[in-house]
């Protein structure tokens, strides 16, 4: 009873103070479009651009969409990779490779300022278009950005391209959708989630390839320690007594 009391007595204060009962109030204007925004699982994307007249927007960086991509859908990237070559640029580049570039192949990215405008230059603002990115994150940005910029009709493929299994979409590029966002050290011996549910598809000619990869890489640092012990003496003999 007292708890009872004490919580209807701060309610109380709070309205004397001008304010809700909840703060933030839930569904504020400031995240409407995300209510406006239809989710279609990878599967209910594809079968909607194939039977239907909507458009499907690939909103990717140029790095994973060169590896593979849904055929007939239109590009525009709402973060693309950064091609600055200016010292900022080249710093930023620096430590994003220090802090797991090298491992992940993950690439430093600036945002695309003229996304709203490249895509209304393809689409009509009342086209109905689907949002479509690796992982999902991506294409909710450019969900954001669409809708504050007028187009009303979108829709949002939760999980993106790495959730879609290939008889979702008819894929063009040489890579399966699933390993379309991975690089680095780690993509090269075959070390990523993707990979490893990959190879447990494909047997084990697949894991035979990264296998045979690692034991090269440790031949050949073998192979570079023992020249590197053998270049000094080698060095010395050449100097003249």
């Amino acid at each position: 009873r007292w708890g009872r009391q004490w919580e209807a007595g701060r309610g109380a204060r709070r309205r004397r103070r001008g304010r809700p009962r909840r703060w933030p109030p839930p569904g504020g204007a400031g995240r409407r479009w995300e209510q406006k925004i239809k989710t279609l699982t990878p599967r209910e994307a594809g079968y909607t651009f194939k039977l239907t007249d909507k458009v499907l927007l690939d909103v990717r960086p140029s790095n994973e969409r060169q590896k593979a991509w849904v055929k007939g859908s239109t590009w525009v990237p709402v973060f693309d990779v950064d091609t600055s070559s200016d010292l900022n640029g080249l710093s930023k580049k620096a430590f994003n490779f220090m802090i797991g570039g090298w491992w992940s192949g993950s690439s430093t990215m600036s945002f695309n300022k003229n996304f709203v405008q490249q895509v209304e230059e393809k689409f009509s603002k009342d086209t109905d278009i689907i949002l479509v990115c690796q992982k999902g994150l991506r294409s909710i940005a450019a969900a954001e950005q669409l809708y504050n910029g007028g187009f009303e009709n979108l829709f949002w493929v939760q999980g993106g391209l790495e959730a879609a299994e290939e008889e979702d979409f008819e894929r063009e590029g040489s890579q399966p959708f699933k390993l379309a966002g991975i690089g680095g050290v780690s993509e090269f011996f075959g070390w990523t989630d993707q990979q490893r549910a990959q190879a447990a598809k494909e047997g084990w000619g697949y894991r035979l390839l990264f296998t045979g990869r690692l034991v090269g890489a440790i031949v050949l640092a073998d192979a570079l320690f023992v020249g590197a012990q053998s270049i000094g003496p080698l060095l010395q003999q050449l100097q003249p007594h």
